[in-house]
């Protein structure tokens, strides 16, 4: 059975099907094998819709809707601002400033493809201007931008809680440790690719213009205080915290900035409800078909095929962190996600990993899966956002790809990167 859903489900794929119809299909012919015919199709559907009946899920639709209100605004200019205004002036600092201004809008919007047009849009000219090669740029600007995936709220944390039942809370506070160490690497190289190109630096600003940009960054930085200060103080959970998001962002550009006007925002609104019903489909596929192959018990065959179940922790770890890595070069992170975590599931729990550790390990390699060839999804965004072919778009990704697979290394072996703030937070180990 195993090899006729694969099979099929592969064939999909190559014949062009979008990702939703090979997961139905293969969620399809495992329940009609099982069952010996379409009597049970019924027990399909409820699975589908056990799969987006978790009230986490909501927070999904009203991140991305905040964060497209905030693509229209000014909130993403006003932070690129802010940041230009103190580092602008260093040996790399528009570099430095393009993967900073990734970071803090990640912590607004938690999507990846919203940050590569959020702030590559703005600043990709400048960065050319300033006599960066295009390569480097669109490699930062894509690479820079997986950080939201691990800063809060990151909507492959939000799916990998529901589908793993997991403290989305946790896995938020956990994801802002390597997120940080990830800027800070990707600073590094920045400064140092500056120096050996003989990249000329901005201008210094002066300290009434720190203060002008800081002051007209006050209200876009809300969104990281709500997210993280509300979950961290027990305010808010992550799906309140969500539904605050969207009433501050149209606060924000609506009425404060005025930045977006009614009909954008039916537009926005709109838009986002496209999104969300692929997304929930998406879901809902991937639960009734992780059901199936957890029925027929086709992960334990497989893991037991590659001795995984014999393997230490950190061979689990190195084992799951290679699986993602490798799925996102082809397949879209929701459905990695979906399809992986529960096979992966039953050796987790039995060789006694931290969930959250896993979740945080998981989403990472979801990130750098999502900006690696041959089919990660960035490369497309980025081709579609700036214009430019494929290549042009991957030749620069190598040193990025190298360093952002240097943190998940230490992430398994240095584990406390991620958890430490996790467990300050939660009281964990006290």
């Amino acid at each position: 059975m195993a090899a006729t859903i694969f099979l099929a489900m592969i064939i999909l794929l190559l014949l062009g099907f979008p990702m939703m119809i090979p997961l139905i299909v293969g969620a399809f012919i495992g329940f009609y094998e099982l069952f010996n015919g379409i009597d049970k199709m019924d027990f399909m559907v409820q699975q589908f819709m056990a799969g987006i009946r978790p009230a986490s899920l909501i927070a999904v639709p009203m991140f991305i809707f905040a964060a497209d209100i905030m693509t229209r605004g000014h909130s993403a200019n006003r932070l690129i601002d802010m940041v230009m205004s103190f580092v602008g002036h260093i040996k790399g600092g528009l570099a430095v400033s393009t993967a900073t201004a990734c970071t803090l809008f990640g912590a607004v919007s938690g999507s990846t493809q919203a940050t590569v047009v959020a702030v590559g849009s703005p600043l990709r000219p400048r960065m050319l201007k300033a006599g960066y090669k295009d390569n480097f740029v669109l490699a930062l600007i894509v690479n820079s931008s997986d950080i939201a995936f691990l800063i809060p709220p990151s909507i492959g944390m939000i799916i990998y809680g529901v589908v793993s039942n997991t403290s989305i809370s946790e896995l938020f506070i956990a994801g802002i440790g390597p997120g940080l160490l990830i800027l800070f690497l990707f600073s590094i190289y920045s400064m140092i690719y500056a120096t050996v190109k003989g990249v000329p630096t901005e201008p210094k600003a002066s300290w009434s213009e720190r203060v002008k940009a800081v002051r007209e960054a006050v209200w876009p930085l809300g969104f990281p205080v709500i997210i993280v200060g509300g979950i961290y103080g027990g305010i808010f959970s992550p799906t309140e915290a969500a539904a605050v998001c969207v009433l501050y962002a149209l606060i924000l550009e609506f009425i404060v900035f005025r930045a977006i006007t009614a009909k954008e925002i039916y537009e926005t609104a709109k838009s986002t409800g496209l999104i969300t019903g692929v997304v929930f489909i998406l879901v809902g596929a991937g639960a009734a078909f992780s059901w199936v192959i957890s029925f027929a018990r086709i992960p334990q065959e497989l893991l037991g095929a590659v001795g995984v179940a014999d393997m230490s922790a950190v061979g689990v770890l190195l084992v799951i962190s290679i699986s993602f890595f490798i799925g996102c070069m082809f397949v879209d992170p929701i459905v990695v996600i979906l399809i992986l975590v529960p096979i992966f599931a039953p050796v987790v729990e039995s060789v006694g990993l931290d969930p959250v550790l896993v979740g945080t390990i998981v989403t990472l390699q979801v990130a750098i899966g999502s900006a690696t060839p041959p089919f990660g999804c960035d490369i497309f965004t980025a081709m579609a956002v700036f214009k430019r072919p494929y290549f042009e778009v991957i030749r620069g990704t190598p040193p990025f790809v190298f360093i952002l697979l240097s943190v998940a290394v230490a992430l398994i072996f240095f584990p406390d990167i991620a958890l430490f703030l996790r467990d300050l937070a939660f009281q964990k180990g006290a």
